[in-house]
C-alpha cells in the first residue's frame, strides 16, 4: 500500500480545502485500482509533487511507467489531449488514461534526466530549439483549449478589480497600460494559432534515449507559436551571465535557429511578466515585482 507523504496532503489542503484532503487520503486506493486494471506495479512517488500526484510503477512488461493523478481532472484530461495530438513529434506517449478516474498512466522517460542538467546554456537552448521544432501543430477546432486571451485573463480581472473599489492598483500603470498594448497587437496579428505546450521548460523536457529528449506536462493554450518560447527563457535566467545578457543571448540562438521574430518574442515576455505580476496579486502575494522585472528586462530586449 502506498503511504501519501503528510506534505503532498498538507499542499493538497492549501490548494483545495478539505476536499483536496479527502482525495489525497483516497489515493492509494485509486492508485490499486488503478495497479489491477492497467496492469502495474506501484513502486514510490516522486519527490517533487506539487499539484498532482505522480508514482513511478513498472509495468508486466517490465518496462517503467508512471501514473499521474489530479484533483484537477478536467486540467489532466486536457494535458492527456495535448500528448496524444503530439504523438510522434517528441512528447512521451500516454499508454491509458481515465477521465473520470483522473488519472493517466504515461510512458516513463529513460533516464529522464531534465534538460537543465545541461550547464551550458549555449547547448541547452540549441537542444530546446530542436525539441521545439517538432513539436508544434495546427490547433484543433476543439473548445477544450483556452485561447491566449483567456490565459492571460488575470490581467483583465486585475484592471476589473481595481477599477470596481476606485482605487489605484499596486501595479505601475505604464506596465499594465504596456502589458495591454503588446498583448492586443500580438492576438489581433498572429497569423496561424498552434496548439502550444504552454509551460516549456527545463523541468519539462526530459532525456529519453541516448540523443533524444520528450517533452512532459503540456498545459495546452492555442496561440501564437512565439509564446511557446517564454517559459524556457524564465527558467535558470542568471545561467552562465547576469539575467539580461542570458536573455538576449537565447532569444536570437531562438530567433536564429527557429526563424522566429525576436521582437514578437520580446512583447510575449513584457505582457507575461505583467500576467505573473497579477497571478501573484490574485493569490495574495506581495512580491509581484518580480513579475514586473521580468516585463521590464523583456522590455530592454525591444530597443
Amino acid at each position: 500500500m502506498i503511504v501519501i507523504p503528510d506534505t503532498f496532503i498538507k499542499r493538497m489542503h492549501e490548494l483545495h480545502g478539505k476536499q483536496g484532503v479527502t482525495w489525497a487520503e483516497a489515493l492509494p486506493g485509486l492508485i490499486a485500482d488503478c495497479a489491477s486494471r492497467f496492469d502495474f506495479i506501484p513502486e514510490a512517488p516522486f519527490s517533487d509533487l506539487s499539484y498532482n500526484f505522480v508514482i513511478r510503477v513498472k509495468r508486466s512488461n517490465g518496462k517503467p511507467a508512471v501514473l499521474k493523478s489530479s484533483f484537477r481532472k478536467d486540467e489532466l484530461s486536457r494535458e492527456v489531449s495535448v500528448l496524444r495530438a503530439y504523438e510522434g513529434r517528441g512528447a512521451i506517449d500516454v499508454l491509458d488514461a481515465d477521465d473520470e478516474w483522473g488519472v493517466a498512466l504515461l510512458e516513463g522517460a529513460d533516464p529522464g534526466t531534465p534538460l537543465s542538467s545541461i550547464e551550458d546554456d549555449a547547448r541547452a537552448t540549441g537542444l530546446f530549439c530542436e525539441v521545439f521544432r517538432r513539436l508544434h501543430l495546427p490547433a484543433p477546432t476543439s473548445s477544450r483549449y483556452p485561447s491566449m486571451r483567456e490565459h492571460f485573463a488575470a490581467i483583465e480581472r486585475y484592471r476589473e478589480r481595481f477599477n470596481d473599489v476606485n482605487i489605484a492598483g499596486p501595479l505601475p500603470k505604464n506596465w499594465v497600460e504596456n502589458a495591454e498594448e503588446c498583448l492586443s497587437y500580438l492576438i489581433s496579428t498572429t497569423s496561424e494559432n498552434l496548439l502550444l505546450h504552454g509551460d516549456l521548460h527545463h523541468e519539462n523536457i526530459l532525456r529519453h534515449g541516448e540523443e533524444q529528449w520528450a517533452v512532459i506536462d503540456p498545459k495546452g493554450i492555442m496561440g501564437d507559436i512565439h509564446f511557446d518560447t517564454i517559459q524556457y527563457l524564465l527558467n535558470y535566467e542568471d545561467r552562465g551571465g547576469d539575467c539580461e545578457q542570458v536573455l538576449r543571448s537565447r532569444i536570437a540562438i531562438i530567433a536564429d535557429r527557429l526563424d522566429l521574430d525576436p521582437h514578437r518574442i520580446a512583447m510575449w515576455g513584457v505582457a507575461r511578466g505583467v500576467l505573473e505580476a497579477c497571478w501573484t496579486i490574485e493569490n495574495g502575494g506581495t512580491d509581484w515585482y518580480r513579475g514586473i522585472q521580468i516585463t521590464e528586462r523583456f522590455a530592454k530586449c525591444l530597443h
